[in-house]
């Protein structure tokens, strides 16, 4: 258990000093709250003796008074030093994880890890910071209470003393039997936790799927089934620690019942004064107190280290390589040197590869287009010059920069990305906007939206601007969607862009004006499109056709048709 609470206290990293300081307020507060048991005993001790008189009776009963309020303040001064200090930790912790979570490969989001995030900071954190972080001097507080009524009962009597000893053992040996079984069911607990959140998830991202296949039934099925686990875990977690608990209880009872029998049998063969009876009787029902409040904060302490095995788990993953503060030449110094180059470069998801030694190169203010069969890798590609991955062999450079030596956030400003799945946050229209540049004045927003197409809709909704839209941008359409994402990325005005086709999956009167839209972002800008209209990338400097993670076909549109192969076969079918 000691192990626990040092792993606690080491991931209040710069914060251990203020829970360092509420120990020592913890020690003073245990001495308090058994002084005014020991003012007792010495109180009766001297009416029992003749010895009472009117000045020490004021003076005991102000130290009673005194005690209390000592105690009070000990114990404020240890929650505002602890419980203040859980919460500023978990708050740098989830700073901490979302700054660890943005340098983290794509792939690690495409794994089945959703759940595990969202469980850590919804479950984890929130139960470490809201029942555990307020406990650590307490226990402290437990134990230094338990030593001092321990030392009580050998001042009173050696062999009061040793069996209470003994009987702290016992306790002791309880415990550490509760902790084995505890720790076994605690990991199992959270890890149901976790999959039910994953199932929920699921079911709430694809609730339109479902229904319109009629497949509530199944999944709903699915859902309660693991809601039904959850709960048969946390059950059996409960069911697992109660033995252990109902133990704890009797080894109190049992224990206290012996010192009293002994105290007992000590004072009828006189070995013991009748002062040192009442003062039994004053601390006997107080003796194992201290103890038996450690221990029942077991369930709780594992269920913690459960949890901070999943915080470490998740924060153990492995991010992108990030350490170069280089940066790349600017735009208009680079030159005499291809814009973006891919040398043999072959990339996995798994251990099979997606891509097997992809050589191409794009040079400044061209248009090099990507074709192909779905799955053949032309996503992949777009998504290594953003270093959503890293290649496995071979290298990217841009600028004559490989872009693994140089800062992630430097390359990520040369880049604007539009792909046909947008995410907009439930924030207004011009925070959306502007997170392509955060600095922007106003103006530029508003002028970046007229440029993509959107100010005239904008200005038709309740607030304009101002408008706060449905996470994901639920309260608009797909072309509103999808001209609000090219209007931020022309705010950024990053000179490359990235533009998985945003017209292939939206309506006519949309398509017109993100055409528009898309022709503003490109002007001047050295583009890497994902075609699936090829009439579209007609006038592309260079296409190319990507199957089975291979480039098969170069060339411009002309050269291409007249090679007579896979993109001329294409085009046969899109025109027919």
């Amino acid at each position: 258990m000691l192990k626990i609470l040092h792993r606690l206290i080491c991931v209040t990293g710069k914060y251990k000093a203020r829970i360092r300081g509420s120990y020592i307020t913890a020690f003073l507060k245990g001495i308090m709250m058994k002084a005014p048991l020991m003012l007792c005993f010495i109180c009766i001790s001297l009416f029992m003796q003749d010895q009472m008189d009117i000045t020490k009776c004021i003076l005991l009963g102000i130290a009673v008074l005194a005690s209390v309020v000592l105690q009070t303040v000990f114990e404020h001064i240890s929650n505002v030093l602890q419980s203040a200090t859980g919460y500023m930790v978990f708050a740098d912790m989830r700073l901490r994880l979302g700054d660890h979570l943005r340098k983290l490969p794509m792939g690690y989001f495409t794994e089945g890890n959703i759940g595990k995030i969202s469980s850590v900071l919804a479950t984890d954190m929130v139960f470490i910071e809201e029942n555990c972080m307020g406990v650590l001097s307490e226990l402290v507080t437990f134990m230094i209470s338990q030593g001092i009524m321990t030392i009580m009962m050998f001042v009173m009597d050696v062999r009061l003393g040793l069996l209470s000893l003994m009987i702290v053992a016992v306790f002791i040996v309880i415990g550490n039997l509760m902790l084995k079984t505890t720790l076994k069911h605690s990991v199992i607990k959270q890890e149901a936790s976790e999959s039910l959140t994953e199932e929920v998830l699921d079911f709430a991202e694809g609730i339109g799927i479902i229904k319109s296949y009629n497949m509530l039934g199944e999944k709903s099925k699915r859902l309660t089934d693991e809601f039904d686990k959850s709960c048969k875990e946390s059950i059996d977690f409960e069911v697992a620690y109660s033995p252990w608990s109902r133990a704890l209880y009797l080894t109190f009872g049992i224990g206290t019942a012996l010192v009293l029998s002994l105290c007992a049998y000590l004072f009828n063969a006189g070995e013991i004064s009748d002062v040192y009876m009442v003062g039994m009787a004053l601390f006997l029902f107080d003796m194992f107190v201290s103890i038996k409040s450690y221990y029942s904060q077991m369930a709780r302490l594992t269920v913690t280290n459960a949890s901070l095995d999943r915080i470490e788990e998740v924060f153990a993953a492995e991010e992108l390589k990030d350490v170069s503060q280089k940066t790349l030449a600017s735009y208009d110094d680079a030159k005499g040197q291809d814009e973006i180059v891919y040398d043999n470069v072959s990339f996995g998801y798994t251990d099979k590869n997606v891509l097997e030694n992809v050589s191409f190169s794009v040079k400044k203010c061209q248009m090099t287009a990507l074709v192909g069969p779905s799955g053949g890798g032309k996503s992949t590609i777009a998504s290594l010059l953003a270093r959503f991955w890293d290649v496995k062999s071979g290298k990217i450079l841009v600028r004559g920069e490989d872009i693994r030596d140089v800062s992630l956030g430097s390359l990520m400003d040369q880049i604007s990305m539009v792909f046909q799945r947008v995410y907009l946050f439930q924030d207004t229209v011009y925070n959306n906007i502007a997170i392509g540049r955060p600095d922007a004045t106003r103006e530029e927003v508003e002028n970046a939206a007229k440029k993509a197409r959107c100010y005239d809709f904008i200005m038709q909704l309740p607030e304009g601007f101002d408008t706060v839209i449905g996470e994901g941008g639920a309260s608009l359409s797909g072309g509103e969607k999808q001209r609000i994402s090219i209007a931020r990325c022309i705010l950024k005005d990053a000179p490359i862009v990235i533009l998985d086709e945003a017209t292939a999956s939206v309506d006519a009167d949309n398509e017109r004006a993100i055409q528009e839209a898309i022709s503003e972002l490109c002007r001047n800008k050295t583009l890497l499109v994902i075609a699936h209209r090829l009439k579209t990338i007609k006038d592309a400097d260079q296409i190319l056709v990507v199957s089975d993670g291979e480039i098969i076909e170069r060339g411009d549109h002309q050269a291409l048709m007249d090679l007579n192969g896979t993109y001329a076969h294409m085009v046969s079918l899109q025109t027919s």
